[in-house]
């Protein structure tokens, strides 16, 4: 049994992505050449990859000079995504839901529906106070373009560094990378999707490995195990295995996601 047939047989598809999915789309944590061509002053301090810079303590200028290029880049892109257009296509009329770690709002820049897309890690789309001061969140478009007006390409450095509009204290990006992360933008997604899950729905899990089970994989696993009819396509490069107790409601897809979307892949 293939996936694309389990796909054919459902009416209800849940849609569940890791980083893999945006990797295999052009937004690549690990690109050395985009990093070094978008980041060369950063490059030239001996960072070669956009990983390096998750949870690296920079002085506010030259923090908010990475931050601002990097969210301008990954999720302010002009344009459709091929991946993720194409990955729409294939869901078609079917109703559906998306549960993604992802924070770069890809599903909804290309034909998803925002209300029916959670990200319980964030969105690059919002910022946050660090303290918080409070559990309001603000769109970050507007402090991710004033920084980037005064962005030095010769220092990687900013002047307008943002700053929370209540306290006056640190912001970030609301998305989760410690005890401080405010998800309450995000809860009522999370909420209808509970409300949507029912038997027979086909999970398809893309590019979700270990490095954070807790968010797709394990959850997505239990999911079906709650419901007798539900099935799981994993779609993997390395880490596709599924378990033992849900292999005959389970098919591991081990292949990249490029090759899938464009039906050049094997199921098991």
């Amino acid at each position: 049994m293939t996936w694309e047939r389990w796909l054919d047989e459902s009416d209800r598809v849940l849609i569940a992505a890791g980083a893999g999915l945006s990797a295999a789309a052009g937004y690549d944590y690990s690109d050395t050449e985009r990093f070094a061509e978008l980041f060369p002053v950063l490059h030239a301090k001996g960072l070669w990859a956009r990983y390096q810079l998750i949870g690296l303590p920079l002085p506010p200028r030259l923090l908010w000079g990475y931050w601002s290029v990097h969210v301008d880049d990954i999720r302010f892109g002009a344009g459709p995504n091929p991946v993720y257009a194409r990955l729409r296509e294939l869901v078609g009329a079917r109703d559906h839901f998306v549960l993604t770690s992802n924070v770069d709002g890809l599903f909804e820049r290309n034909g998803f529906a925002e209300d029916r897309v959670w990200t319980p890690q964030g969105d690059y789309g919002r910022y946050q106070c660090e303290t918080p001061c409070t559990r309001e969140t603000w769109p970050s478009r507007p402090i991710v373009e004033a920084a980037l007006a005064t962005y030095d390409v010769a220092t990687g450095e900013v002047t307008a560094v943002p700053s929370c509009p209540r306290c006056g204290g640190e912001v970030f990006l609301n998305v989760h990378k410690g005890p401080e992360y405010v998800p309450d933008h995000y809860a009522p997604a999370g909420e209808r999707l509970r409300e949507w899950l029912g038997d027979g729905v086909l999970v398809i899990e893309i590019g979700a490995g270990y490095s954070t089970p807790g968010v797709i994989r394990s959850p997505v696993e239990s999911v079906v195990r709650a419901l007798p009819s539900a099935r799981l396509v994993r779609i993997n490069r390395d880490h596709a295995e599924v378990p033992a107790d849900l292999r005959e409601r389970a098919v591991s897809v081990r292949a990249d996601v490029l090759d899938v979307l464009t039906g050049h892949s094997t199921s098991r």
